[in-house]
């Protein structure tokens, strides 16, 4: 019965809830929209958002939009320097609050990521996960998601895609809305924003081989 309701959910209901909410969340949160945007130009300049394909439902490619949160900073080669030396303060700041992430509200309401799901990474990871966690790109990706809550970038890739193909398997509109609860918690809280050895996450270079 639950795997039913489940299925129902998924199937039917997900996606206009996803389009109601993100909906009223713009038009709520457009003065913070503005205040941001005005703060990240005169900070960080332009552009203001940052914009990178990532795979979606089904390994689709989509544009994810974001406030941008770190500079363009150069060496004399002309390649960009480290994460950690174009982070700013105030790049750290709207990471934290997880206000770069307003502008993926534009994303669910096209269609392209969910409210919740597994969040959208690299392009170029595609061919190093392994079978089961290809599994993530069976639902759409969201703006946050079980792994986000349960560690964000302080937990290891295994645990992240454990937690990706957790959520797949047992999502459920009473998960979705803890899941939720949880999110807002961790905003204020400002968890797992970057990892143990790096300003935000280490580069996923494949699934380590388990030993027979």
């Amino acid at each position: 019965m639950n795997g039913s309701k489940s299925g129902i959910y998924k199937r039917f209901f997900k996606r206009p809830m996803d389009f109601m909410l993100s909906l009223i969340a713009i038009i709520f949160l457009s003065p913070m929209f503005l205040i941001v945007t005005i703060l990240v130009r005169t900070k960080l300049g332009s552009p203001v958002l940052f914009k990178q394909e990532r795979p979606g439902l089904n390994e689709r490619i989509f544009s994810m939009y974001k406030f941008r949160s770190m500079t363009d900073e150069r060496d004399s080669s002309g390649n960009l320097l480290p994460d950690h030396v174009r982070l700013t303060k105030f790049g750290k700041f709207l990471r934290s609050t997880s206000l770069d992430e307003l502008p993926g509200l534009m994303n669910i309401l096209k269609g392209d990521m969910s409210i919740i799901g597994p969040r959208p990474l690299l392009v170029q990871y595609l061919p190093l996960y392994n079978k089961d966690q290809k599994h993530r790109h069976d639902v759409r990706p969201g703006l946050s998601g079980l792994a986000q809550v349960h560690g964000r970038n302080a937990i290891s890739w295994e645990e992240k895609f454990k937690l990706d193909v957790k959520y797949i398997e047992e999502v459920s509109f009473v998960g979705d809305c803890k899941i939720i609860l949880l999110t807002i918690k961790k905003v204020f809280v400002r968890e797992g924003i970057n990892s143990e050895t790096t300003a935000t996450m280490e580069y996923f270079e494949g699934s380590k081989k388990t030993e027979e």
